[in-house]
């Protein structure tokens, strides 16, 4: 089971990896929760806002006592194939949503809701002055601008129809993800000069995101 665990730890790991290896999105920092699919917002920020009472704090704290203590018994399972660990890790993942979601009323889903469509137009306004900088920087030209625009604009579409694709299965939305991404970035480099490559490697190079690290959340009441 342990080989099991590390096989399916390399495969998730890879795919983070994949997700950084997009010049752009390194680069900028951008849409990078939508890079990891499950991360398309920061949760630990929205449970702040939903003013929990107590027992709704009691609550998450067992159902996420209890969701861990499944899946270290089923990491300990040495009698299941790796088809049947990560069927049997993807419904006790969904379970543990749909247990975390039930915890709220309708007026926190409805607020939680909002929050998610407010942060997604921020991160829009954000991307676009982002989109001005690039163009300065990198001396893009109108078409450029408009390819490298309708490239990203064809990525996010992709990701969201993969992500709210209930027929496929977790391991199915990664591989969809990865092979969506590999065209995006070879469609960007389709589009840019040499000289232009050069410039932006070296942006990353210097980026101060690459020395800084987010400092994890204190508030652990997450969905």
């Amino acid at each position: 089971m342990k080989k099991i665990f590390l096989a399916a730890t390399v495969l998730s790991l890879a795919f983070s990896i994949q997700a950084q290896e997009i010049p752009e999105r390194k680069a900028e920092r951008q849409d990078r929760s939508d890079l990891r699919q499950k991360r398309m917002h920061r949760p630990g920020m929205e449970m702040r806002n939903l003013e929990l009472t107590e027992a709704q704090r009691e609550q998450f704290k067992q159902q996420r006592e209890s969701f861990q203590k499944q899946m270290q018994e089923l990491k300990k399972n040495d009698e299941i194939t790796v088809k049947e660990w990560r069927n049997k890790m993807e419904t006790l993942r969904k379970e543990n949503k749909s247990k975390m979601d039930n915890i709220l009323t309708q007026e926190q889903k409805d607020k939680m809701k909002k929050m998610r469509v407010e942060g997604a137009e921020r991160r829009k306004g954000m991307m676009e002055k982002r989109e001005e900088v690039r163009k300065d920087r990198l001396n893009l030209t109108e078409e450029q601008s408009a390819k490298l625009k309708k490239s990203r604009e064809e990525m996010q579409q992709k990701l969201k129809s993969i992500k709210e694709n209930k027929a496929l299965s977790d391991e199915q939305k990664k591989e969809q993800v990865k092979e969506a991404m590999k065209k995006q970035r070879e469609s960007m480099q389709s589009v840019l000069t040499d000289e232009q490559k050069a410039k932006m490697k070296a942006d990353r190079k210097h980026s101060p995101a690459k020395r800084m690290k987010r400092p994890a959340p204190k508030d652990k009441e997450v969905i």
